[in-house]
């Protein structure tokens, strides 16, 4: 068997410290092939916008001596992910990893994330994805600053990588997602947990004068009560361990059906 292919992507742009943390500590389990935005990247789910220009750009990276050959797209990062596995890379890739980003992707906000985004695109194409996540105080948040330190980050992305990589994951896992506590250490234990239903950040109104002024919508993180003690949230805020959540791609409510039903219906003869 060949050297197994991993193709590698963030949110968070080519440039960012978080995606070179993973690029070292995957290279141990194989090729890895680092294909990501040009420019940040956050917010953009998965997806994939007609404006994009999609040029790809080669360069050059030295990361602790040694030289890196990555490619830069003009795209979000699902479309990054799509023009490494459908134009850039030679074979197709083992495992699709992506991050590790500064700041965590938990709770209602993972529809959000462009983290996350890209291993849901992977994933819809077929192959096995990982989303790697930090926690960061919000003043990282769109940074590359290199007052944060990935090293414990990476140890658990090269840890679940190892794992995709040798394991096939039940039907409807399609992919992992994994939270890093900022204070996490390469003991910490991680535990499965499920999405928070709560929203984790809320949305700030901007602040200008007129309409016509060029604005964004702000965010700050919000109070949480009553969190469910078998979710990300919990398990990152209040337990401080690495939460590991499956995601599906199948976004279909779990309502039993023919309750539904009977309740759309209110009265309508039923479909036979």
């Amino acid at each position: 068997m060949g050297k197994r292919q991993i193709l590698l992507t963030n949110d968070d742009g080519i440039g960012s410290p978080g995606l070179w943390a993973a690029a070292e500590a995957l290279s141990a389990l194989g090729f890895v092939t680092v294909v990501a935005p040009r420019h940040q990247s956050s917010g953009m789910g998965r997806s994939l916008p007609n404006t994009s220009d999609g040029i790809i750009t080669e360069e050059t990276v030295q990361i602790k001596g040694q030289s890196w050959k990555v490619y830069a797209v003009g795209g979000s990062p699902a479309q990054a992910v799509l023009h490494g596995i459908l134009e850039i890379m030679l074979q197709p890739p083992d495992l699709v990893v992506s991050g590790i980003n500064y700041g965590e992707n938990v709770g209602l906000g993972v529809t959000i994330s462009g983290t996350v985004g890209a291993a849901l695109e992977a994933a819809a194409l077929g192959y096995p994805a990982l989303a790697v996540s930090l926690e960061t105080d919000q003043r990282y948040h769109l940074s590359h600053s290199t007052e944060v330190d990935f090293t414990v980050a990476a140890h658990f992305t090269a840890q679940f990588a190892r794992i995709l990589l040798e394991k096939r994951m039940p039907f409807d896992v399609d992919v992992l997602k994994v939270e890093v506590p900022s204070d996490a250490t390469l003991e910490t234990p991680w535990e499965l947990a499920r999405l928070s239903r709560q929203r984790y950040y809320d949305p700030v109104a901007p602040q200008r004068s007129s309409w016509s002024e060029p604005a964004r919508i702000g965010y700050t993180e919000g109070r949480f009560s009553g969190l469910e003690e078998d979710s990300d949230v919990y398990v990152l805020r209040r337990k401080r361990h690495v939460a590991v959540t499956p995601l599906s791609l199948d976004l279909t409510s779990r309502v039993d059906f023919r309750e539904l039903e009977r309740l759309l219906r209110n009265g309508e003869a039923p479909v036979p």
